[in-house]
């Protein structure tokens, strides 16, 4: 699990150390820097994968750590797979303070703490890496040796990063193999969560938090089913091949006083139901090290069903997923809440970050949450606009 990210010169960012958790709310003003941080996980993530960024073959025999090796051929990937930065120009903090501009970023996860440090260019989309901070442990001795001390966990362990532009209700999604049943990837957009859903139906889910008590079985279908069904009382979901050609059809039925009733487009129901979906099937398939990135995910759902957003994401921590998620909600805020002070999560599993920003700087408030769920501290501008407006109404 990433516990700590280190961010230098990267957007918003002139240099800040963020304290992440199991379960991470970032919440505040638009244009904040919340997306950013974000951005940089992917960014690393999308480098990685890419072949960017093979920090195993950066650690030659012999090598101590708390060095910096220098590399070549290597940088951070601007444009891919995950998502689309443009250049150096876009990337770098304008008020940065070296005399030739440097752009970091560095996790530590347990004991071990990892850096990249890539040269700024302005017009180039895969930016050089400069220097590489080979792991090191808490009182920079020497890691293990082996592939498992060189290669940060959170750049090899499943991964889903889900844009706030997600899918929009259409009745046919894409039927990739290698990306839904190879790779396990929903998407950025979870284009392919239907057909992962299609094809993992009958997988279950284990036994623990996530398992939902209402859902007909412990198969994903039934329990992505009943998780929906918290949003929209009586749903079910179909995930059918369409043969002959490379789709799946997504369908809903609604449980009536009369029975089942005939099976509905998704674009006959609304459009939260679908724009949830690849969220609620994100959590559900998470295992225990995967890292979950979410952006918005109480996007177009009502009161009620924000706060049980905030249920479903806890619970997926709970049972050793790690989440990331940005929020504009006080729903899900307080779901949170909730979640804690029902024991679903230590108070310790939860990390709130409030940001302000002024275009140019980003201040972060950390409020810390009891056993009871209650914050110790309430700064001005988080989630206190319901009080303001009601101020005005009976002033």
């Amino acid at each position: 699990m990433i516990d700590r990210l280190t961010l230098h010169n990267f957007k918003a960012f002139q240099h800040t150390e963020l304290q992440l958790g199991p379960l991470t709310l970032l919440t505040g003003l638009n244009s904040s820097g919340k997306s950013s941080v974000l951005q940089s996980l992917a960014l690393l993530r999308q480098s990685y994968d890419s072949g960017d960024l093979a920090v195993s073959a950066l650690l030659p025999e012999g090598h101590r750590a708390g060095l910096r090796a220098s590399v070549s051929n290597q940088g951070f990937l601007l444009n891919g797979e995950l998502l689309s930065l443009g250049t150096g120009e876009d990337v770098l903090h304008e008020d940065f303070t070296e005399d030739e501009p440097r752009i970091g970023l560095a996790v530590d996860e347990g004991p071990y703490h990892y850096g990249w440090t890539a040269e700024y260019e302005g017009e180039q989309n895969l930016l050089p890496l400069r220097t590489v901070e080979l792991p090191r442990d808490a009182e920079g001795a020497a890691t293990p040796t082996g592939p498992e001390a060189v290669t940060p966990a959170f750049l090899t362990t499943p991964f889903q990063y889900l844009h706030a532009d997600r899918i929009s209700p259409a009745e046919f999604y894409p039927r990739d193999h290698h990306a839904a049943v190879g790779r396990g990837f929903l998407g950025v957009r979870g284009e392919h969560a239907v057909n992962y859903l299609r094809h993992h139906r009958e997988d279950p889910v284990p036994q623990g938090p996530l398992r939902h008590p209402k859902a007909a079985s412990d198969l994903l279908i039934d329990q992505a089913a009943a998780w929906m069904g918290d949003l929209c009382p009586g749903v079910d979901i179909r995930a059918d091949a369409i043969a002959g050609a490379d789709a799946v059809r997504l369908s809903y039925g609604f449980q009536g006083t009369l029975g089942a009733t005939r099976r509905r487009r998704p674009s006959n129901v609304g459009f939260g139901l679908t724009y949830v979906l690849p969220v609620v099937v994100a959590c559900l398939s998470a295992r225990p090290g995967t890292l979950i990135l979410l952006e918005n995910p109480e996007a177009h759902l009502h009161p009620q069903g924000q706060t049980q957003m905030a249920t479903l994401t806890a619970s997926a921590a709970a049972q050793g997923a790690q989440v990331i998620m940005e929020t504009h909600s006080d729903h899900v805020i307080n779901g949170v809440r909730l979640a804690v002070k029902h024991g679903r999560l230590t108070p310790a599993q939860a990390v709130f970050h409030y940001f302000r920003g002024d275009g140019t700087g980003v201040e972060i408030v950390s409020p810390r949450i009891d056993a009871d769920g209650m914050l110790d501290k309430w700064p001005e501008g988080f989630f206190d606009e319901l009080e303001n407006t009601l101020d005005q109404l009976i002033g």
